[in-house]
């Protein structure tokens, strides 16, 4: 059983070393533990920096692509160095090395295929009254929307089988954590929470500044991502709510031309309810549509599972021949293997 930690990096030389040592050396029901650090264009040197670490590997992009771009190129590389089993967490050492046992857990128990690390974002210190609630209402919505119960929704500390890793996508360029959650929920990947402890804040985050630009970039990665694995409950709730504001129109104007066929008014009631009608028939063609397009994804991601694993076979092949893996710097640095009894 191989555990491969990948750790998007950004410009991360200051703060990689403390995370690089706090990683476990050994985990029990893990045999080898290689560390991936995935150098997302960093100006500071921090590729070579983990290079002089001991990082076992190293993928780097020219210049800067985005969390979601680096998370992804983390897993493909580590799926494709033969892991069974990835676990990303944060370079700046917000999670607790000792914790990612804990994250194996229920994989290894073959009770989930994703974990996520619970922060406990209400007890953080460093957070704000209203980052608190932010968090607490994010991740409602997000376990309304995916149908899970995961309880930190935002935690890059998590945990993925190899048969998950296979089946990741994600889409928008700002952050994987919602995205890939309502992915696991809406396609039946088991998941999981595990309390984790963090440790002091080091840095402000990246990705954003405000919270008024974290619901801006947040808020439409919710509502697309639920809208592409739920395209026609999406459409079929306005085209429901439309239909009712159609008929209440027609029906008024109905009513009073029964009461008094003689008076010509509430013509208002009528274009209005006309109108709503005609744009639920438009919504609920939509919403028919967007399910045959969202029949069609499944398959292509169908077939792209197998590309991946293919693509990954041919990686683990390569290695086993002690060949490069394209894309990825190999170090050369000793796996942490478990003792031997």
């Amino acid at each position: 059983m191989k555990l491969i930690i990948q750790i998007p990096c950004l410009n991360e030389r200051e703060h990689l070393g403390e995370t690089f040592a706090d990683l476990p050396r050994r985990i029990p029901g893990v045999d080898e533990i290689e560390v991936l650090v995935v150098d997302d264009g960093s100006t500071d040197g921090t590729s070579d920096y983990a290079a002089e670490l001991g990082v076992h590997h190293v993928v780097r992009f020219p210049v800067n692509r985005g969390l979601s771009a680096a998370f992804t190129a983390g897993m493909d590389a580590s799926l494709r160095l033969g892991a069974d089993l990835i676990v990303n967490t944060d370079a700046d050492h917000q999670y607790a090395g000792d914790d990612i046992a804990r994250l194996l857990e229920p994989i290894l128990s073959g009770e989930a295929d994703v974990v996520v690390g619970d922060r406990d974002p209400a007890n953080l210190a460093h957070f704000s009254p209203p980052k608190r609630l932010l968090q607490a209402w994010g991740s409602r919505l997000v376990r309304a929307v995916s149908a899970t119960r995961v309880a930190d929704s935002t935690s890059g500390f998590r945990a993925y089988s190899r048969k998950a890793a296979l089946s990741v996508f994600v889409h928008n360029r700002f952050t994987y954590t919602l995205e890939t959650i309502i992915q696991a929920g809406r396609t039946g990947i088991a998941t999981a929470n595990v309390r984790v402890r963090t440790n002091e804040k080091t840095r402000e985050s990246r990705l954003f500044s405000s919270i008024p630009q974290y619901l801006r970039r947040n808020g439409p990665v919710i509502f697309r991502s639920y809208g592409m694995y739920r395209p026609f409950q999406s459409f079929a709730y306005l085209a429901l709510a439309l239909l009712v504001v159609g008929l209440f129109g027609v029906g008024r104007f109905l009513y009073f031309y029964l009461v008094d066929p003689s008076y010509s008014g509430h013509t208002q009631s009528l274009v209005l309810g006309v109108g709503a009608v005609t744009l639920a028939f438009m919504v609920g063609v939509v919403a028919l549509v967007g399910e045959l397009i969202a029949a069609n994804r499944r398959l292509v991601e169908e077939v792209l599972v197998h590309v991946r694993r293919l693509d990954a076979d041919r990686g683990v092949e390569a290695r086993a021949r002690g060949a490069p893996v394209d894309g990825i710097r190999s170090t050369g640095a000793a796996t942490w293997r478990r003792a031997e009894p």
